[in-house]
């Protein structure tokens, strides 16, 4: 099954029926990068990753002040209108306008004043670069050239480019339609990676949605199938808390495939409501090497940690 996002207008005759499951829920910004500040920061007191943890939490910290002090207008209907079932947003082709660079501009301002010595000087290395080099930079990490891209320099650049994206997925006009097809182990909005998966609560308790690294919109995808090929037969789960009593309770769970060899990480709010798609994986990190070592590949996206190649 895949996504398809349906405009506005269209609605009257192309909407999902009354009480079915929403295939799309388009970000809410509002209070997003506080929350998972807030959360990294609790997850930061009982780690041995407390260092990256609040390093990241300041990251988030900062792009939810730009959020409010640089917000973006933009007109998407023709965009959407054109996509004709393609990720209207697809992040390897939409035109990116100059607005992206004022929020990586803002983000460095508001992160200088506290920053380390170090981060301040990788900081201000962005700060001069030129736009040029700067929009190489973000082209590559968005088409995944990771290793062409300075890790030091890479979470502030995704951040800006972050807060870019999931305006404008806010922005849009319409709702998500499920449809027959294949690659819902992407985006619908902007055809980027998922950072991991989340077992909701509310009104769509149990669900589970993907969560795009890029735009913060959410997608669904029905549990008990890998999320990267969709088969069902071969799929096994893991914790840091295996062989425990707690394992089944278990905040993160890694859903392992031995059919595409690929993992994906699984949020489960219903034992924590705090838990966050960003914060819970990047915690976790022990959980993935435990992956690697069994041969198993991530089909995902932390955008505080990105891939050597």
């Amino acid at each position: 099954m895949s996504i398809r996002i349906v405009p506005e207008d269209q609605l009257a005759t192309n909407n999902n029926p009354a009480g079915s499951i929403p295939p799309l829920l388009f970000p809410n910004l509002k209070t997003l990068y506080q929350r998972r500040a807030d959360r990294l920061r609790q997850l930061a007191a009982e780690s041995p990753l407390d260092d990256y943890l609040n390093f990241s939490a300041s990251i988030c910290e900062a792009q939810q002040h730009v959020l409010n002090e640089f917000p973006l207008e933009i007109d998407l209907s023709d965009g959407l209108q054109k996509a004709a079932g393609t990720p209207p947003l697809d992040c390897t082709l939409f035109p990116r306008t100059p607005h992206w660079l004022k929020l990586l501009d803002a983000l460095i301002a508001a992160l200088k004043p506290g920053a380390s010595e170090p981060v301040r000087l990788v900081l201000e290395r962005l700060e001069h670069s030129p736009s040029l080099q700067r929009e190489m930079m973000a082209t590559q990490l968005l088409n995944q050239d990771f290793k062409h891209v300075p890790a030091d320099k890479a979470p502030f650049i995704w951040a800006a480019l972050s807060l870019y994206w999931g305006q404008m997925a806010a922005q849009i006009k319409g709702v998500g339609r499920a449809e027959y097809g294949e690659n819902r182990q992407f985006c619908p909005v902007c055809a980027s990676l998922p950072v991991s998966g989340v077992v909701t609560l509310g009104a769509i308790t149990g669900l589970r949605y993907l969560h795009c690294s890029l735009c913060e919109t959410e997608w669904h995808v029905v549990r008990a199938k890998c999320s990267n090929c969709e088969e069902m037969e071969k799929l096994h789960y893991w914790s840091l808390q295996d062989g425990s009593t707690n394992s089944e309770h278990a905040v993160v769970k890694a859903e392992a495939c031995d059919d595409c060899g690929s993992y994906l990480k699984v949020i489960y709010q219903e034992q924590d409501p705090r838990a966050d798609a960003v914060a819970d994986d990047l915690a976790t990190l022990w959980l993935d090497q435990r992956m690697e070592e069994k041969g198993l590949a991530s089909s995902s996206l932390n955008p505080f940690l990105f891939p050597a190649s």
